[in-house]
């Protein structure tokens, strides 16, 4: 079975990021760049799949600029066997992503799409139903435990109130919770070798999927700045101001 992992270049989890002056987007120069750390918990889960001997390749997939490459051969140097890079320039939208997903996993013969269940930038949490949806494939999303079996897997969903085990039929689109798993690190033996394993470079149309999109970013705005705390003289004077300032009461 071949899996097929989607990965996504994203501003450092550990940035702090500013928005523009003229409030278009977010003042990105000069930030480090990771891989999204759903997208993480994605490959450790796929590569631990292969370990187990149930996968025979691993294909990492990234959809962005040519800066994208360094996140998939983050993918290749955590055990994936190949890459490929869908050149697209600017912000791509979930549906133009799930269709380009769509056609790859066709033409790859994927058995499994693992997807993180979110990005940390845009936090859309789309593309992974979108996929299932397009492909006409069974979905466990928020997944916190999956388990494969004999022509499907068995997935445990993060859901309100506790956890839900769906099993669904090969194939099918999981997207990974953060209690999945803990992402290893990469050897440095492993990071030289990732500079060997091949990444197919490709295009929207190569794949015949445009990147026209109905969603426009407006404007975008920082959130507000949090007042500073006061304190109180007595339980009285708290429950006064729960009342009339905080009007919680």
């Amino acid at each position: 079975m071949k899996i097929l992992v989607a990965v996504k270049r994203v501003v450092d989890a550990n940035v702090k990021v500013r928005v523009k002056a003229d409030g278009s987007g977010m003042d990105l120069a000069n930030a480090k760049m990771a891989m999204n750390p759903f997208c993480e918990i994605a490959v450790e889960e796929a590569v631990r799949m292969k370990e187990a001997g149930r996968a025979e390749e691993i294909i990492a997939v990234s959809i962005g600029v040519q800066a994208c490459q360094e996140q998939i051969r983050t993918a290749l140097a955590l055990g994936c066997d190949r890459g490929a890079h869908v050149l697209a320039e600017g912000e791509v939208a979930p549906l133009q992503v799930a269709k380009m997903l769509k056609e790859l996993v066709a033409r790859e013969g994927a058995g499994l799409v693992i997807l993180g269940k979110q990005s940390i930038d845009s936090d859309n949490n789309q593309v992974g139903q979108m996929l299932a949806a397009l492909a006409g494939m069974g979905q466990g999303t928020f997944a916190c435990g999956a388990e494969l079996e004999d022509g499907g897997i068995r997935v445990t969903r993060e859901i309100d109130g506790g956890e839900q085990t769906v099993s669904l039929k090969l194939p099918a689109v999981v997207t990974t919770d953060l209690r999945l798993n803990e992402p290893r690190y990469a050897s440095l033996p492993n990071i030289m070798k990732a500079k060997r394993k091949p990444i197919e470079q490709l295009t929207p149309a190569d794949l015949g999927v445009g990147t026209e999109s109905n969603l426009k970013t407006l404007r975008v705005v920082p959130p507000a700045e949090r007042a500073a705390g006061v304190v109180v003289e007595s339980v009285d004077e708290l429950v006064d101001k729960l009342k009339t300032e905080a009007r919680v009461m």
